[in-house]
């Protein structure tokens, strides 16, 4: 975000909020509420089953502040683009509402307001982070995600002991072939590592062929764009598809389940089948982790890895980290109530009760804040109380091959800094980056569940 205010991006709030399908909520104030700005009023229709009473919680909290009327309804997991398309052949249509990226915005472009004169695309850094038709502005991003191979670490080691394992460590599993032979191994002597398969089962049900078409249709095309320069889908020739069939047969064929079963299974199977140590793999991102935490898996054994799909120098290829939550305006809503939406998404990303409004979750990541104490090692740096700084949320573990040879961002026991909504934190030197002073904190990237902005007062340990 541009230098020119806080701003914190409580939206994707929470990994603690219910499940509720089709929930949603009124929230308006009368007549007399204090600042009541406008006749606008604002629809907002939400992505994000999990955070639905986090956001009837921030709609209510503008309309007591502003007056405006905010109504927040939940589209069901896996239903959104049907009900998107339902409520807008409704005179009362979202005002606000959702996209997935490029491909959802071809659907929807004629729908999208322009923000180009916004506020807050005018406080957004980069352009990477918003969908552009030409020079007009349809989309902002307001999610960033990370998505890989989640693995149990306690179960991977397990197989690293096994007497005929070929791979005997994190560090050598950086290439599809690695990954390949340490799946069929796993598969072979699951008896033994008391499994019931390498991978989680791969659903082909709404809630997770998802991972599938989408996430790890990625890869290929990625690979694509990188090697022959091209930037539209047009482009597009398949020269990776064999090795898009190669990492999908290696699921199917080294799953919990049989390959005849996924039309069955769901992405609440595979969320357990993880959980319960039943599987090492699971491809997912990091909004996977409420729904696999406090089973059988502990927080210290739980890693990430990228998806190797068979492509030279894939060795150096970093996790899937990108966004496709894109905020849009209906620009078919009234003047009224489009200036409505435009200042409640002002005001969700810039105001202190905007912020303060998921103060009680204690997930987020990617938070900034002012150090309230510094630790003795910290203040040998030169931190003091009071200097602003950013939390770099990965924490790497400075001892594997990738770490020593300088490239941690490829960490094979990479952990995550959580805690950016609470009032206070504790982070350690290494993970803390010092802002200048004259600079404000200004924060964009959040995701769902457990990856959220804030800003808030920090601690630094020894």
């Amino acid at each position: 975000m541009k230098k020119k205010k806080i701003l914190a991006l409580v939206l994707a709030a929470s990994m603690a909020g219910g499940m509720l399908a089709g929930c949603g909520s009124t929230s308006g104030g009368d007549e007399t509420a204090k600042g009541d700005k406008s006749s606008g009023k604002v629809y907002y229709l939400n992505f994000k089953p999990e955070q639905a009473d986090q956001w009837v919680e921030l709609a209510k909290e503008y309309t007591d502040e502003t007056g405006v009327q905010v109504d927040v309804q939940t589209a069901a997991s896996g239903t959104y683009e049907s009900q998107l398309k339902s409520e807008m052949a409704k005179d009362e249509a979202p005002t606000l509402f959702q996209v997935n990226g490029p491909v959802g915005l071809a659907t929807w472009k004629d729908y999208c307001y322009d923000l180009s004169e916004s506020d807050i695309y005018k406080d957004v850094e980069s352009d990477d982070y918003v969908l552009k038709d030409g020079d007009a502005v349809d989309g902002i991003a307001y999610v960033i995600e990370t998505y890989g191979l989640i693995y149990n670490k306690a179960l991977l080691n397990k197989y690293f002991e096994l007497p005929d394992a070929s791979i005997k460590s994190i560090d050598e599993l950086n290439n599809f072939q690695a990954l390949k032979t340490a799946a069929e191994e796993i598969q072979a002597h699951k008896d033994d590592l008391g499994v019931e398969g390498a991978f989680t089962s791969a659903g082909m049900d709404s809630s997770s062929d998802w991972r599938f078409k989408t996430h790890l249709a990625n890869l290929p095309i990625y690979y694509e764009y990188k090697a022959d320069g091209i930037d539209t889908t047009d482009a597009i020739k398949g020269t990776y598809l064999d090795n898009y069939k190669q990492i999908w047969d290696l699921y199917l064929n080294n799953s919990t389940c049989e390959p005849s079963m996924i039309s069955s299974k769901t992405g609440d199977d595979a969320a357990s089948e993880f959980a319960l140590g039943e599987a090492v793999f699971y491809q997912n991102g990091t909004w996977a982790y409420n729904d696999i935490k406090d089973n059988e898996v502990a927080d210290e054994d739980m890693g990430m890895l990228p998806i190797y799909i068979g492509v030279d120098g894939e060795e150096n290829q970093g996790l899937c980290t990108g966004s496709e939550n894109y905020w849009c305006v209906n620009k078919n809503a009234s003047e009224e109530d489009i200036q409505a939406t435009l200042d409640f998404m002002n005001w969700c990303v810039t105001s202190e009760e905007g912020t303060k409004a998921m103060l009680p979750m204690t997930f987020g990541h990617e938070c900034s804040g002012t150090i309230d104490k510094a630790g003795a090692k910290a203040e040998a740096y030169g931190y003091k109380e009071g200097d602003r700084v950013i939390i770099n949320y990965a924490k790497y573990c400075h001892a594997c091959d990738m770490c020593r040879s300088g490239h941690e961002n490829l960490c094979t026991n990479v952990q995550f800094c959580m805690n950016g909504f609470a009032e206070y934190a504790v982070y350690s030197l290494n993970n803390t980056v010092f802002v200048h002073t004259e600079l404000m904190i200004y924060l964009l990237r959040i995701s769902e569940r457990n990856e959220s902005v804030r800003y808030s007062k920090l601690f630094k340990p020894a």
